[in-house]
């Protein structure tokens, strides 16, 4: 036994340092001597950090920061530093080694990076604002080092690479967030293989069964997939090479996460999905051809395949944020299929794919082009100027600077500026300067006066009027969707306020005195719990505004020694009692946990779970327990910032109850139509109809269908036989609105 450990423990070792050298050649080919040695220094480290560790899988921890490192390296093209920091980014957290450690070995940046690498510590797991905590702090490392984000997404998919050995409830937690927050990051960084990858492998553990099942419908179509590609490129390649343009063609399928989200926005199966694989042609091109060569490539494709005109993007003209160029387009293939086709550079593949890393590469060798990333990394910076905002607040709004999608207007002299889409004239004038912001009166878009609140578009030109005396207001918070701008909002309005406060608390001091009362802390705490205020200055800005008038100050005195106040105490802090469960709720058998408990429950109106549903129980804080469905649109936002609150939860019992479902469904309109789809429904499936709204224009339908079911795969069936009426084009079972 003792020589068989020993065994192990040497190939281990071998192992390791085999690792260690497959880290060294994915390293950049210009790696010095020197940053081989801070790359050797830091293995050492990481290795008698974590030599008694092992991974949940059995493994020796240290394989998780090499493979890390080697993310970093390999796939980021990170420097010599960032891939020390990788190998170091766990110890910290988990060994005896301090961040002062860290700095005598290596200096103050290598200590700051690691800082931002390390959890706060401090706080529990079941504290509502754990994670986002430590997503604040790590983005906050932003407006320093943009490093500890990509070292940090390097982390998080060498993590999702291994969770298959933990258990169920932990890889839905872990696969929400990535979902919910890293993928989303990777894609505004720009590092869009990582953000692919990301993305499926959240839904291999959020979705299992829909994961595997278009997996498995992928791998049966590759050959005629792989067949199509040949036929559709051999004319290409044909014709490029006649033009002498050096390139190389790539088709691959489309990843696993965009099908299923495809499937799911559209209401279509798979077979549905007419673009399930891209061509991707990239140009050995200069950098002062790159545009030129990139139309040429366009002119070559669309003299073989008519293009869609509605599916032409270009990048190159205008670059996304996060520096991203290329051209897409969308031509009709052999066989009347839709093929899309991605047009790009060498220089212009890298970026994509390697995103902030590769932009700064291309900046420092001056084979560079100005794009905006640098922008969206100052407006990062902006948001993370109000240190002040609740954690999970924070990481919300994060999210939608993250998921917003583009526009580009004009300044009067022509410049050209990026904002994210719904963003207003006082956005924009905002993005230009926080004091122009702060003195809009008006803005003029096109030539034309418009409100304040107006919604900008693609190409508007807009001039900004402003006075002196204009102040922020409240409600511009309305109608501003960027950070900067309600940030700065937030923070003028938050200054005035204290200015009316300082004013109101001299008058509320002069009133007590006057009622001979004492004003000290005591006394404010009465009336803040007596009037219901949140925090202390809130009476004091009450009382400057006239809120908080005499003859209440008088009722309070008058009432705050009676029992009327010991009784108003005792109810104000009295807990809300738990939810009744309705009487509908009985008929079905829910359990929970391990032990299966049957608990109190209400089903949730976001998505109307049915009895068969694959659902998790979710414990709100007045409301009991609500049942989500996992593909709740809420889902991965409470899995990702509340997962001590989620419960496990399974049918067991679908018994005779039914259940709303809502069925969207569209197709081409005909007389008799939807009576046929009733008589579907009642005579042939014995379905119980609640309600149909049907709307009809220029030849098409679409509507909704509100039908009582018992249980998920009656649903299916019902589904399938809908779709089989002549005219049906798609059907799908849509959530119902909060």
């Amino acid at each position: 036994m003792f020589v068989n450990i020993e065994i192990d423990i040497e190939k281990e070792n071998k192992d390791i340092v085999r690792r260690y050298k497959g880290l060294l050649r994915s390293c950049n080919s210009e790696i010095t001597r020197e940053e081989k040695k801070l790359i050797r220094k830091a293995f050492n480290i990481a290795v008698d950090a974590h030599k008694d560790v092992r991974r949940k899988s059995g493994e020796p921890y240290i394989y998780h920061p090499i493979a890390v490192a080697q993310i970093v390296a390999k796939d980021i093209g990170l420097d010599a530093a960032s891939i020390a920091c990788a190998l170091l980014h766990d110890v910290v957290e988990d060994s005896s080694y301090t961040l002062d450690d860290i700095e005598k070995s290596f200096n103050p940046k290598i200590r700051k990076i690691i800082d931002g690498l390390t959890k706060i510590s401090g706080f529990s797991e079941q504290d509502i604002s754990y994670q986002a905590e430590n997503f604040r702090k790590m983005l906050l490392t932003i407006s320093d080092d943009v490093r500890v984000i990509l070292i940090k997404l390097a982390d998080r998919l060498h993590n999702m690479k291994t969770l298959d050995s933990l258990p169920d409830y932990k890889q839905q937690k872990i696969g929400s967030e990535t979902l919910y927050i890293y993928a989303p990051l990777a894609h505004r960084l720009g590092l869009y293989s990582i953000k692919t990858e990301l993305e499926d492998l959240g839904l291999k553990y959020t979705e299992p069964e829909i994961y595997r099942d278009i997996a498995r419908q992928l791998n049966e179509t590759k050959n005629a997939r792989v067949k199509y590609i040949q036929r559709f490129t051999k004319p290409l390649k044909i014709s490029l090479k006649e033009h002498d343009l050096g390139f190389s063609i790539k088709g691959r399928p489309k990843s696993i996460f965009s099908i299923r989200k495809k499937m799911k926005n559209q209401g279509i199966n798979f077979n549905e999905v007419y673009d399930k694989f891209a061509i991707r042609i990239i140009l050995n091109s200069n950098l002062s051809h790159e545009k030129s060569d990139c139309w040429k490539t366009y002119s070559v494709i669309t003299d073989h395949f008519r293009p869609n005109p509605d599916r032409l993007r270009d990048w190159i003209s205008t670059p996304k944020a996060n520096g991203y160029e290329s051209l897409h387009t969308t031509v009709m293939g052999p066989g009347g299929k839709w093929v899309e086709v991605q047009i790009r550079t060498e220089r212009m593949d890298e970026i994509a794919e390697k995103g902030y890393a590769a932009h700064w590469k291309y900046k420092q060798t001056g084979k560079y082009k100005e794009g905006n990333l640098e922008d969206w990394i100052n407006q990062i910076r902006e948001l993370l100027k109000n240190p002040e905002s609740n954690a999970v607040d924070f990481l919300e709004e994060f999210k939608l600077n993250l998921f917003s999608k583009e526009i580009f207007v004009f300044t009067p002299n022509g410049e050209l500026r990026t904002l994210p889409k719904g963003a207003s004239a006082l956005d924009f004038a905002f993005d230009i300067h926080s004091q122009l912001g702060e003195n809009c009166l008006g803005c003029k878009v096109n030539g034309k006066i418009i409100p304040l609140s107006h919604k900008l578009k693609s190409g508007d030109q807009v001039e900004v009027i402003t006075s002196k005396n204009q102040k922020p207001k409240k409600s511009w918070l309305n109608f501003v969707v960027t950070a900067k701008a309600k940030n700065k909002i937030k923070s003028s309005l938050k200054d005035e306020k204290k200015l009316i406060a300082n004013n109101g608390k001299e008058i509320l001091q002069r009133k007590l005195k006057h009622l001979k009362l004492n004003f000290n802390d005591q006394i404010i705490t009465e009336l803040i719990n007596y009037f219901k205020y949140k925090t202390s200055l809130d009476p004091f800005y009450d009382v400057g505004i006239g809120v908080l008038n005499n003859s209440m100050i008088k009722e309070f005195s008058k009432n705050r020694n009676s029992w009327y106040l010991f009784i108003k105490n005792k109810i104000y802090k009295r807990p809300s009692k738990t939810i009744e469960v309705k009487e509908e709720s009985k008929y079905v058998t829910l359990v929970f946990g391990a032990n299966q408990e049957k608990l109190n429950y209400t089903l949730s109106k976001c998505c109307s779970p049915i009895p068969g549903d694959d659902v998790f129980g979710f414990t709100t804080i007045r409301e009991g327990i609500k049942i989500h469905r996992r593909d709740c649109p809420n889902a991965i936002r409470l899995q990702s910032n509340f997962a001590y609150r989620i419960l496990e939860s399974k049918w067991i019992d679908s018994s005779s109850k039914q259940s709303h479902a809502i069925l969207h469904i569209k197709g081409i309109d005909r007389v008799g139509l939807i009576n046929e789809v009733t008589q579907v429904l009642s005579n042939n499936l014995k379905i119980n109809i609640q309600s149909i709204n049907i709307n009809s224009a220029a030849g098409t339908f679409e509507g909704l269908i509100t039908v009582l079911i018992l249980d998920k795969h009656k649903l299916k069936n019902v589904i399938e036989n809908i779709k089989k009426v002549e005219g049906i084009s798609s059907v799908s079972r849509k959530f119902k609105s909060a």
